[in-house]
């Protein structure tokens, strides 16, 4: 999602929660009336949704239209903090409580009491600290690490992933019973490519928000660019649009933005397989390549017409990589 200065809204009193959000769609219309609906419950919500769709945004709209709306938005991305330090930043710890503790530090849930915490890739948390999170959600308490004495919090949950939980479900990789806890009302964010209507608004938007950056005067965008951008299926969703437009702002000479259509040829090439990766390209490089295979391949992996034919890799290579990056190959099965 991108910020903006304005969208049009039936609803006046929310109009404000939403003017960061571009867009005129109907699948973003009725992704906008859920989040009007369940703000303010107080329901935990689950935002499910591919990479770069914009769940943060759509969460903190959650919180800015309920009754929490003056009290803390605090945010953990839950796949960025290392196992091993994540149950200390959620819960907080006291001093000595491990080596290296030498100060007494409250966690992201003490931040957020009265107020929302967004538990960004939940299904990034490991099995062992699942069940800590499940105990604050169930009862509303919990305890430092080192500490013997127990905590109460009001806290409101927002979680989001990238990943099929009821597939990790499925795998023992997540419990079912924190999973249902989370699962209290689902939120599906739609991939770029699911509305296509918005692309324009979005394209017109970072053209001017980087022309204005980089000091450019750039007044209109070539027909036959706005066409490519608006067919392109966007694997990379909004964080992959916005990267190409400020690219292409970057090159521009004059004041019409063009584009290279060199930029979205995806043609697999064939990688040397290189300590049990795919080539030598970085994860982000890596990962739009597999995602724009899957839906080459309609999120089949394996058989001639497979994601590792087009890539010129073993099966059993990709399916790792797949699982590393947390590429849930199950949502292309209808692109």
């Amino acid at each position: 999602m991108a910020p903006s200065t304005a969208r049009p809204s039936p609803h006046e009193s929310s109009e404000r929660k939403f003017e960061q959000i571009i867009g005129s769609s109907p699948a973003l219309e009725a992704l906008l009336e859920k989040v009007e609906r369940v703000a303010p419950t107080g329901a935990t919500v689950l935002i499910e949704g591919e990479t770069g769709t914009g769940k943060e945004l759509i969460a903190r709209a959650v919180h800015l239209l309920s009754q929490r709306c003056e009290r803390p938005f605090v945010t953990v991305n839950c796949a960025a903090i290392p196992t091993e330090l994540l149950e200390s930043e959620l819960f907080g710890h006291e001093r000595g409580a491990f080596t290296g503790a030498a100060a007494q530090r409250i966690g992201r849930f003490e931040m957020a009491d009265g107020g929302t915490l967004f538990l960004d890739e939940v299904g990034d948390i490991p099995p062992a600290l699942q069940p800590k999170l499940l105990r604050v959600l169930q009862e509303r308490e919990f305890e430092r690490l080192g500490s013997g004495s127990t905590r109460s919090v009001d806290v409101r949950i927002v979680a989001a992933t990238n990943r099929d939980l009821a597939e990790l479900v499925a795998q023992k990789l997540f419990r079912d019973d924190l999973y249902y806890r989370l699962n209290v009302f689902p939120i599906y964010v739609p991939a770029l490519r699911e509305r296509r209507e918005d692309i324009p608004l979005l394209v017109r938007h970072y053209v001017a928000k980087y022309s204005a950056s980089m000091r450019r005067s750039i007044r209109a965008i070539a027909p036959h660019t706005m066409d490519v951008l608006t067919g392109y299926h966007w694997p990379g969703n909004i964080r992959e649009l916005q990267n190409v437009v400020e690219r292409a702002v970057i090159l521009c000479r004059d004041d019409t933005l063009t584009i290279d259509e060199a930029w979205f040829l995806r043609e697999a090439p064939r990688f040397e397989i290189v300590g049990g990766g795919l080539g030598r390209l970085d994860q982000e490089q890596e990962r739009r390549l597999i995602e724009s295979a899957l839906i080459d391949s309609h999120g089949r992996v394996f058989g001639p017409r497979g994601a590792a034919v087009k890539l010129g890799v073993p099966r059993s290579t990709l399916e790792s990589r797949i699982k590393s990056l947390h590429i849930n190959k199950h949502q292309f099965r209808t692109t």
